[in-house]
């Protein structure tokens, strides 16, 4: 049986990896303990998540590099899996310090790179979980989906399932050559197939040429300048925080029907408005921040699958404007050109043609895409539940995600939803951003200008 192949994009997120650059995503959880029953101990929760695992084969698989890097490494499955090795007790009964200690680690590459630190006893009596997996694994969607896979929509959990898995052997270097080369052989075949469909159905040559016009705004996009700003571009260490902000998701849906915008539009203003604040605390002159903002490509019929299926678009967030209401309009009219332009598509197709680039050259155009020249932050928008679910009785009240940072990048901004409230991972690098705390406060004032912003009165004095 063969073996599965990272993606150019997954192997992209292993190779700008550095010591102080850990490229894994996650989310810190909180649950309400059971009002009927005593709360879970650790052992039922390891166990419980355990049970589980059969749903997430990935998790119980870890990398292999193909011998001389011929190709990019392959999936297989751990002879030595132990489920002890990944799920951990926590060693302080404060969220902010169990996701300083789980995060500010890398993942060990001789494992399945994920792991989950649980508290079972907050010292505010409820539940946390702090929960990580490499982004060559999963992108925020798909860490979501994986987090869903422990909770359940009642309060009492099904039977645990069976189990029967057993690790297939692992491959042998020869093995691992000569696959790699075979895939490197058919790429070119693969392309005359490309090749000969179009000639045999010219009406596709419409259709390529317009991917091909949006690939090229991507590449525009990305080869774009940014201006590398403190504190938010400079050296890393490899210590991180998390700071929290949850607002109720009714509030920003009424700011997004004042204005006629997207939810996302108000999300990246709200973040604009932050930034500004952070940035005049600094004594920085407020700029435009060219900052990622990745997007979902996935297919309905791939929901379920695991690895890497985002894209990007690049916008600038107005720092550099005053007034909240235009903030929120310029967003929406930068998002909304890029997306009629079709430059998520189009990025896309450029990170996929990454992978018929030699494999040398793959490493070193990885990371200039993660440079502070190409862009200055991260803002993330993960759609999440909106059913309660529970964890072993325990309900799911907060999640906040954790969006990974690569080098010279000391602030990623994630959000979710969790029923009706709307959950803000504030990821930043605790020695280059050490207040990073007072963005919680900036992010709470700058949404609380879009609300009056979009109250009746003042929506139609901007109008």
């Amino acid at each position: 049986m063969s073996t599965t192949r990272l993606s150019a994009l997954d192997s992209a997120f292993l190779a700008v990896e550095t010591p102080t650059a850990h490229m894994h995503v996650g989310w810190a959880a909180v649950f309400d303990p059971p009002a009927d029953r005593a709360a879970p101990s650790f052992e039922e929760l390891r166990d419980h998540i355990g049970s589980r695992l059969g749903r997430a084969p990935r998790y119980r698989q870890l990398i292999r590099r193909v011998p001389l890097g011929l190709n990019t490494p392959v999936w297989t499955d751990d002879p030595a899996f132990d489920v002890d090795r990944h799920v951990l007790p926590a060693a302080s009964d404060r969220l902010g310090d169990v996701v300083e200690q789980s995060t500010s680690e890398p993942l060990p590459r001789d494992r399945p790179l994920w792991q989950m630190s649980i508290a079972p006893r907050l010292e505010d009596g409820r539940i946390g979980l702090v929960g990580k997996a490499h982004h060559c694994m999963v992108d925020g969607i798909a860490a979501v989906e994986l987090g869903s896979l422990l909770l359940d929509p009642d309060p009492e959990p099904p039977p645990a399932e069976l189990d029967d898995w057993s690790p297939r052997p692992l491959p042998v270097p020869a093995r691992l050559v000569g696959e790699g080369m075979l895939d490197l052989a058919q790429r070119p075949l693969e392309l005359a197939g490309v090749a000969a469909r179009i000639a045999n159905s010219p009406g596709r040559l419409a259709e390529i040429a317009d991917r091909a016009g949006q690939a090229v705004r991507a590449l525009i996009g990305s080869a774009r300048p940014a201006t590398p700003v403190e504190p938010l571009n400079v050296p890393n260490s490899p210590r991180r925080h998390l700071a929290q902000v949850s607002r109720p998701l009714e509030e920003l849906r009424g700011i997004k029907t004042a204005f006629g915008t997207k939810l996302n539009d108000v999300i990246l203003a709200a973040s604009s408005g932050a930034m500004r604040r952070l940035l005049s605390r600094q004594g920085e002159t407020p700029i435009a921040l060219k900052t990622m903002v990745p997007v979902n490509v996935r297919d309905r019929g791939d929901a379920g699958e695991l690895g890497n299926r985002i894209s990007f678009i690049f916008v600038n967030l107005p720092c550099d404007e005053p007034d909240p209401a235009r903030r929120l309009q310029r967003v929406h009219a930068e998002t909304s050109q890029r997306k009629r332009a079709g430059e998520p598509q189009g990025a896309d197709d450029v990170v996929q043609s990454v992978s018929l680039l030699p494999t040398p050259l793959q490493r070193p155009v990885s990371r200039f895409l993660a440079s502070p020249r190409t862009f200055n932050l991260t803002v993330s928008n993960i759609p999440g539940p909106r059913e309660r679910l529970y964890m072993r009785g325990c309900e799911l009240k907060e999640a906040y995600p954790i969006v990974p940072l690569a080098d010279r990048h000391a602030l990623a901004i994630g959000v979710t939803n969790v029923g009706e409230s709307l959950c803000f991972g504030i990821y930043s690098d605790r020695e280059s951003l050490p207040e990073s705390d007072l963005l919680t406060r900036d992010l709470e004032e700058s949404i609380d200008e879009l609300v009056e912003a979009s109250s009746p009165r003042e929506a139609a004095h901007i109008a």
